[in-house]
């Protein structure tokens, strides 16, 4: 038998590649497929990142899922590119809570499905090593660690004081209470005022400035009576207990499963920290780590050269079931960076430029591989920075192969010596490693994009969409020139007369005024630049100089820190500066995703109040990778991505609307203007203090906690028993109705007679239009579901953390607030039930329509399903009755998650639309589909009014096919394992 996916079978002597097995020099007890004994000049010129592919598909070559063929087309990679389908079979798939539970709940329900076959349920379970961490479950209740009840008071004063303390003595020693004052505490736990040089002088940094309550990221101890994390923790286990015994069981029930409890970390500095492997040894063999996982983060992996990309829920079950991932052999797009980088931007900046020029340059569905000089410049951390950001401009990976840079950065993580050496033996061996410098190296590219490193200028990204990038210098007409256009992605039309519009509002007993352009959510938030020490060290030392000088943010606006995981609040507190965060309003409130997915308490109704008043366009600024609109909060009309560093110089300037370089920060104690450039720590000020901070003992400390776990996590209880007991009541897990009516045989594909339009959609439908996220609206059929199961509105929680529940999740599938569907003629969640004449929820239509048996499209324009991946995003629309979608074009990775949910997507034909076809979305439609449907075939669409017209069935493969005609590939995969 062939080695499978899992890496845990031992290759049989029948397998075919059998002769390229090697072993290392001084070691012949560890085995590996060596590809470069093929003696082939061909593997020399492929890219590395193929190469990962290549060695794959030798490894688990076994006839079956992967042919002879598959080896052949691989390795003839530059003429076989783009025109044939490949199997990939990952190392390890990668779990996160908001859409790990649902594929972990559908586990559990495929074991009672084969239970009722008389088939053995302890059969279902992960055969690929599966990691699921909880993290997304956060949501911020309190952001202070004052001794008050009052819930997010942000970055507010609470007390009605605004007092600004002095250089010499930043804080009262004693007898102030948390809330008056940010930096406040009722317990004086630290009473030492901060060096000249930042450094710590006693045991903890927390003793910088006195009186300012941490955290301690390791132990769970609290300096303070109420700590804010430790508050928010209690509140997430309240919230969430039904969950987290879910995944507790999972982590006993199911073999190949571990789970990552919370206050650990968020999936991608988890995958970073302690998941990453580089190389993988299991049973004496060594091959390439790989993975791929829910969370669109997935992408970090590749800038430490772990090949790895983001799939939705349904393809990560069959990859955890053993089934290999088809893909179209890529093209690989090498990414040449030459020269230097400008001292003053920081690796966001280059980020976002690189962005810019791979958006431009039209690279959807490839790999991208990076080389040249100007890559040994950059950082592990710029390279995962970098790899994060490749589903913006639509590539599968960013991939950087591994270098000098790579295995200097593990040498301060868990990486021990002897794993080094053997990591670099091993790739050096199958031709792995890279040395950047040396041009002979380079591989053979589909096509190089050269890039010049010393363009990148500082950015921010906004205000509606996150590829819309304005220079910092340029950011106050930028934004003016944003109130002056007409309504569209950039533009807020308001009229010269009402631009000078200031309101004034009341807070916290004092009176404060807003316009356009007030910054009222700042937030660095748990995404993309949290793994870079350089850029969050630097917000902090800009903190540090900004309070040290008498600098405060305005107490309204609500702001927040929200760390990937304890390592980082380790090195923001190791180097000093986690206190001077907190004086400024960004403190700790926990780890996990908060802001960036929509999960933030209220703004302060004064300020909605004053905001609405003057209609006036407020603005948030996150320091994420991605927006859309009005997932931060509703009433914010503005919202822009910008490095931390600068989240922190627009909450103190508060607001948009500024030029850093003619207009001062703010007025400093001693009622000096200050610039930004007075408090902007220089490249070497940062890189010190990175040296200082950033160190092994991180790792080690971090890797010691996940492994003990902690009381929280210790004290949750769980079912003992081999298939989940479902309980009835429960409004957080429920057993999906995927597996209902299961037959043996898959029953023939039947053509969709009669079908209504349950929307009719534009261009540019997201995943955010689709699958809910955030919080569930009080007025929404969601809350009607949970309010007829008596829970009251405080109880709702969020989307997220209801994703086991598909009651919920369906009826939260199109309730986005932004959704523009042309049935109704205007935003939010409703659509027509065309026999009726009536509008109604999206729900209760479709609720409707299968009482009386009516099957349901959607037509779509361009680009149907962009946006990150989300496994709801097809099973909540098949839930709903939808049989097939309609759309001038699909995003890929969509496409492949309506099939493998047994939707049917279909295309117009070129220069065709609903628009030309005369389609107005009242007509009913029926698909003529063959009892032998094959990709890409060619298939009659009929109305009721007479119009006839052909639309292309978007199947790739055979597979596509398969899964189509057992109902989607959960069902798929239950019926392989039964039969």
């Amino acid at each position: 038998m062939a080695l499978a996916s899992t890496g845990q079978d031992i290759p049989s002597e029948a397998h075919p590649y059998r002769h390229l097995i090697d072993t290392l020099p001084g070691d012949k007890s560890l085995k590996f497929f060596n590809p470069h004994k093929f003696n082939d000049p061909r593997y020399a010129k492929l890219p590395l990142s193929i190469r990962v592919l290549l060695e794959a598909a030798i490894r688990n070559c076994d006839g079956f899922y992967v042919k002879e063929e598959d080896v052949q087309n691989i390795l003839d990679w530059e003429k076989r590119q783009d025109s044939v389908e490949v199997p990939f079979a990952p190392a390890r798939v990668l779990l996160q809570d908001f859409t790990g539970i649902p594929a972990m709940v559908d586990l559990a329900a495929m074991r009672d499905a084969v239970v009722k076959h008389g088939v053995d349920p302890n059969l279902v379970n992960p055969k690929c090593p599966t990691d699921l961490i909880v993290d997304h479950c956060l949501q911020k209740d309190y952001s202070k660690c004052a001794a008050q009840n009052t819930p997010n008071p942000g970055g507010g004063d609470g007390g009605g004081g605004n007092s600004r303390p002095s250089p010499s003595k930043p804080f009262p020693r004693s007898g102030s209470h948390c809330g008056v004052q940010r930096g406040h505490c009722s317990k004086a736990a630290c009473h030492d005022p901060p060096s000249p040089a930042g450094g710590r002088q006693h045991a903890s940094a927390a003793q910088q400035i006195e009186n300012t309550p941490l955290l301690c990221p390791f132990h769970l101890k609290p300096v303070s009576d109420a700590d804010t994390a430790v508050k928010n923790q209690e509140l997430e286990l309240g919230r969430n207990k039904e969950r987290l015994q879910f995944f507790k069981w999972c982590s006993k029930a199911f073999k190949n499963v571990n789970v990552v409890p919370p206050d650990v970390g968020a999936v991608h500095q988890i995958n970073l920290e302690y998941l990453s492997r580089v190389i993988q040894v299991r049973d004496g063999f060594i091959y390439p780590d790989s993975v791929v996982g829910t969370d669109s983060h997935t992408t970090m992996i590749n800038g430490l050269g772990v090949l790895g990309w983001g799939v939705g829920g349904i393809e990560s079950e069959a990859v955890m079931l053993g089934q290999p991932l088809s893909l179209n052999l890529p093209q690989v797009v090498g990414c040449k960076l030459v020269g230097s980088i400008n001292p003053l931007s920081t690796s966001i900046d280059v980020v976002l430029g690189i962005t810019k020029h791979l958006r431009q340059a039209s690279i959807g569905g490839r790999f991208v591989e990076f080389f040249g000089p100007g890559v040994s410049q950059l950082s592990a951390p710029d390279r995962t920075t970098i790899a994060n950001m490749c589903p913006e401009y639509n590539a599968t990976v960013s991939f950087f192969p591994v270098d000098r840079v790579t295995v200097k950065h593990f040498k301060k993580t868990h990486f021990s010596q002897e794993k080094l050496e053997l990591l670099e033996s091993y790739l050096k061996a199958v031709m792995l490693y890279r040395t950047y410098e040396d041009s002979a190296e380079d591989p053979q590219y589909s096509e190089v994009i050269e890039i010049d490193l010393s363009t990148m200028v500082p950015h921010v990204s906004g205000p509606k969409r996150q590829q819309d990038r304005v220079a910092v210098c340029g950011m106050k007409d930028g934004f003016q020139s944003c109130l002056d256009e007409k309504l569209g992605p950039r533009g807020f039309n308001i009229s010269k007369e009402k631009q000078d519009m200031k309101v004034s509002f009341l807070h916290a007993g004092r009176e404060y005024q807003l316009a356009h352009g007030s910054v009222v959510l700042a937030a660095v938030i748990s995404c993309t630049n949290n793994c870079n020490p350089a850029v969050m060290l630097t917000a902090g030392l800009l903190a540090k100089k900004a309070v040290e000088a008498g600098l405060l943010v305005k107490p309204y606006i609500r702001t927040s820190l929200a760390p990937g995981s304890g390592m980082v609040t380790h090195y923001l507190n190791a180097s000093g500066v986690l206190p001077y965060f907190s004086q400024l309003g960004f403190e700790v409130i926990g780890y996990g995703c908060s802001t960036c997915v929509g999960n933030t308490a209220p703004l302060p109704d004064s300020v909605v109040d004053a905001i609405k008043q003057g209609e006036l366009v407020a603005c948030s600024v996150l320091s994420g990778n991605r927006h859309l609109d009005g997932r931060p909060c509703d009433c914010v009309r503005a919202n822009y991505l910008a490095s931390p560093p600068l989240v922190v110089a627009y909450a103190i300037a508060g607001t948009m609307g500024i030029d850093f370089e003619k207009e001062p920060l703010g007025v400093a104690s001693d009622g000096k203007e200050l610039y930004l450039r007075d408090v902007w720590p220089s490249r070497e000020e940062v890189r010190r203090t990175e040296e200082d901070a950033v160190i092994s003992s991180v790792f080690r400390e971090l890797k010691e906690r996940e492994q003990k776990g902690n009381t929280f996590w210790d004290g949750v209880e769980c079912p003992d028993s081999i298939v989940f007991p479902w309980d009835a009541k429960s409004t957080y897990i429920r057993s999906p109705p995927f597996f209902n009516k299961l037959t043996k045989e898959a029953p023939p594909l039947p053509s969709i007679e009669k079908a209504h339009v349950l929307l009719f959609l534009g261009d540019k439908v997201t995943t955010d239009h689709i699958s809910p996220a955030g919080s569930i609206a009080r007025v929404s059929a969601a809350a009607k579901y949970l309010v007829s199961k008596r829970l009251t509105p405080r109880e709702f929680n969020s989307y997220g953390s209801r994703r086991g529940n598909d009651a919920v999740m369906t009826r939260g599938t199109f309730a986005s607030i932004k959704l523009q569907n042309r049935l109704v003629g205007k935003a939010g969640p409703k659509t027509l039930h065309v026999p009726s004449g009536q509008t109604m929820d999206v729900f209760e239509a479709a609720e409707r329509y299968q009482k009386d048996g009516v099957p349901l499209i959607i037509l779509a324009g361009k680009d149907y399903g962009s946006g990150s991946s989300r496994d709801w995003v097809a099973k909540g629309p098949y839930l709903l009755g939808v049989r097939a979608v309609i759309a001038e074009s699909f995003e890929r990775l969509h496409k492949r998650q309506l099939v493998g949910a047994g939707i049917l997507p279909l295309s117009f034909e070129a220069g065709h639309n609903a628009d030309t076809l005369g389609l107005n979305g009242a007509e009913s439609f029926s698909v003529e589909v063959p009892p032998r449907l094959g990709p890409r075939q060619k298939l009659a669409v009929q109305t009721d009014d007479g119009k006839r017209f052909e639309v292309t069935a978007e199947l790739d493969d055979d597979a596509d096919v398969a899964f189509l005609q057992h109902g989607g590939l959960l069902r798929y995969v239950a019926r392989r394992t039964m039969f």
